[in-house]
């Protein structure tokens, strides 16, 4: 009898403890009064007149205050801070491609003291799939706990992590990239993404603010997206990651594929002599793959490709033991490459 107690009162308090979880998913959130509206927005304005200019951003010209217009968020999760993990439907006007995204902010983004910052921007891709969500966005995960944690601890920037979907159907990888006669998945990541961030957060002009981080093929897609794009992304945590492009979607392509290699890359950026970019590879130890990363980093890891890789102990290929591996150390790392927010004086 007593041993049923327990069971019940434990399932109750889980249920009511789940439910606070859920409390307010579906309605609207704000992630910041800078934001402009969309024109023809009927989003009421103080003294039914246009939204007042945010404050232009001072000591750092880097610093790229919301150019909108702002998307609609629907909250669909809520941690136990008080932050809230949002998605809305994005259609990218450079890919043509219309997915969804998610999107944390910490809470220091809110705070009167960092209104007037820039934030770096961490994307988080998924393994799998990929489609139709994006496993980051589960707050069972814990990575917007690792953030927020590593923040308390000066261990982690406060990045403003957005979560993207990664393909756009079910059935096929598309490695992240424009595949002839397929939608642009390339370009959704590296152009779209990052102007959507632009338009919704105060975020940096520079690279030194732009990562990714991933899992599997996401690991992959970030991978290649850094060394692609070294003007525009300055590092990835590429977590039990492949090194090589195999979409079955590239047959007949070669080209196209040999241009999203990382390894053909990695030798572009090496005889180009820069800029330097920074990859973390993260590996359980209870599986595979360590092989090729050691491979691809005694190959290119060298002159402006900054390679290094974190062994996660009993680690297994999931996402709950790269977020371990990215507490243990791997935040800390991409933060000190990265810039982070510097609060106002007074």
């Amino acid at each position: 009898m007593p041993l049923v107690l327990v069971v019940v009162l434990g399932v109750g308090g889980f249920a009511a403890w789940k439910n606070e979880w859920f409390s307010g998913n579906g309605e609207s959130v704000s992630f910041g009064k800078d934001v402009p509206a969309a024109v023809g927005s009927d989003d009421p304005k103080p003294g039914g007149s246009s939204p007042a200019a945010p404050a232009p951003p001072t000591g750092d010209p880097d610093v790229s205050l919301p150019v909108g217009p702002k998307s609609d968020f629907k909250q669909t999760a809520k941690l136990d801070d008080g932050t809230i993990i949002a998605k809305t439907r994005l259609a990218g006007a450079k890919s043509g491609f219309e997915g969804d995204v998610w999107v944390w902010t910490p809470k220091e983004y809110g705070e009167k003291e960092y209104e007037k910052s820039a934030f770096p921007v961490l994307i988080a891709l998924p393994g799998g799939n990929g489609f139709p969500a994006n496993y980051w966005a589960d707050r069972s995960l814990g990575l917007q706990k690792a953030v927020s944690e590593g923040v308390r601890a000066g261990t982690s920037l406060p990045f403003i992590l957005v979560m993207p979907v990664l393909n756009p159907d079910n059935k096929y990888y598309y490695d992240g990239a424009d595949i002839p006669g397929r939608p642009k998945m390339g370009t959704w990541l590296a152009e779209d993404i990052p102007d959507f961030a632009r338009a919704n957060f105060r975020t940096y002009k520079s690279r030194d603010g732009w990562a990714f981080m991933g899992s599997s093929s996401g690991a992959f897609v970030g991978m290649k997206q850094v060394l692609q794009h070294p003007d525009r992304f300055k590092a990835v945590i590429a977590s039990g990651g492949e090194i090589v492009p195999d979409s079955p979607l590239w047959k007949g392509h070669q080209a196209e594929m040999d241009a999203n290699d990382p390894e053909k890359l990695a030798k572009k950026l090496i005889d180009a002599n820069g800029p330097e970019v920074y990859i973390n590879f993260q590996v359980g130890t209870k599986e595979t793959g360590k092989d090729r990363m050691l491979q691809f980093q005694r190959e290119y890891g060298k002159g402006p490709v900054k390679i290094t890789i974190r062994d996660i102990q009993n680690g297994e290929h999931n996402g709950w033991h790269y977020v371990r591996g990215m507490k243990e150390g791997s935040l800390e790392w991409i933060s000190k490459v990265l810039k982070g927010p510097k609060p106002e004086a007074g």
